[in-house]
């Protein structure tokens, strides 16, 4: 399946096609245009638009909080990984203004930046950010679970 979202991506636009190519789709083909031709082209290439206003899979209020479109990934695919959960509120702080953003978003936000300086295009910028995304990931699965292991000693 073809997904389609604005060039010149940081944070969101691609934790979203990490999300997507390691839970949701596979075979996922990402295609990163100027921000005045992704409807054009989602309607050209059949391919699903996200992090773009007015798509499903944009940022979105919910009880006076604020997501982004990691989060409505996450919703629409039904994504109830604890440690993906535990991701995604890294990458809203880094995403979005939102108060007790994790300590962690600031360095993502950072080196999503750094990321974007020395990719020659989006498609470099995602390849050389992938490994950082398994690493968060990994990283949000031991903290679950050593979590998961303490409330369970507490119970005792």
């Amino acid at each position: 399946m073809k997904w389609v979202t604005r060039e010149k991506a940081k944070v969101d636009r691609i934790a979203c096609p990490w999300l997507i190519s390691r839970f949701v789709d596979k075979d996922a083909i990402f295609l990163f245009v100027p921000k005045d031709k992704v409807m054009e082209t989602a309607k050209k290439e059949n391919a699903t638009p996200f992090d773009f206003p007015g798509v499903e899979l944009m940022h979105f209020q919910e009880n006076g909080k604020e997501y982004v479109s990691f989060d409505a990934i996450i919703r629409k695919y039904n994504i109830t990984d604890r440690a993906l959960l535990d991701l995604a509120k890294i990458v809203r702080g880094a995403d979005a203004s939102i108060p007790d953003a994790p300590v962690e978003s600031a360095g993502l936000e950072a080196a999503a930046m750094g990321f974007r300086i020395i990719a020659h295009n989006d498609m470099e910028n995602m390849k050389l950010q992938f490994p950082m995304y398994d690493a968060l990931y990994a990283y949000c699965k031991e903290r679950v679970e050593a979590g998961a292991k303490l409330e369970h000693s507490a119970k005792k």
